[in-house]
């Protein structure tokens, strides 16, 4: 399998860690999103969307969109539960992390990380600290009482959270007041098989 994608970013980070986690072979095909690497035409004729993270199955098909990847890789792995209440729970996680926290946390990232908080853009990148601190606070609330997001052990609802949320302090987010969600980021670089964003 290819997989074409950028290793800062968290879309990206997520397949790339659920294969480094069930230790999947695959290569790596780089992609220069400033470099709009993703609107060449070899590019569009793979996903005419142009965007990363893209897995190329050995023959040939495609996927995009890094939750519909997690799912295919992550099928018949312990990342995904045997449990329909906890696949639901699964994919109940990963619409908040799509709707509620990574419009925030990811696009403030993106701003203040990438683009170097350009003027233009710095009233958008304040205008999101508030929405990624409300989804901090509910991962907070629920990491509290539970060591991960579904069924007692990690799954891909983790991973697409992770992604974004441990590098959250570069798009501004401090996550001092978020102890449960520090023990939980741990945890996950704890784990057997774990790699860094970026490597």
């Amino acid at each position: 399998m290819k997989l074409y994608g950028d290793r800062n970013s968290g879309n990206c980070y997520k397949v790339q860690l659920l294969m480094s986690l069930c230790d999947i072979p695959h290569e790596w095909i780089p992609v220069d999103i400033l470099a709009n690497e993703t609107h060449t035409p070899d590019f569009l004729a793979k996903n005419p969307v142009g965007q990363i993270p893209l897995l190329e199955l050995d023959d040939g098909r495609v996927l995009s969109e890094s939750n519909a990847i997690l799912h295919y890789l992550a099928a018949g792995t312990p990342y995904w539960p045997d449990d329909h209440y906890h696949r639901a729970q699964v994919l109940q996680w990963q619409g908040f992390e799509q709707y509620s926290h990574e419009p925030y946390i990811a696009v403030a990232r993106f701003i203040r990380h990438y683009l170097d908080l350009p003027e233009e853009r710095e009233a958008e990148y304040e205008a999101k600290q508030a929405g990624g601190y409300r989804a901090l606070d509910v991962m907070e609330q629920h990491l509290a009482s539970h060591p991960w997001f579904v069924g007692g052990q990690c799954s891909i609802a983790d991973i697409s959270l992770f992604a974004y949320t441990h590098v959250a302090h570069q798009g501004g987010f401090d996550l001092a007041a978020y102890p449960a969600i520090r023990s939980w980021i741990e945890r996950v670089e704890s784990m057997p098989g774990y790699s860094r964003m970026g490597t």
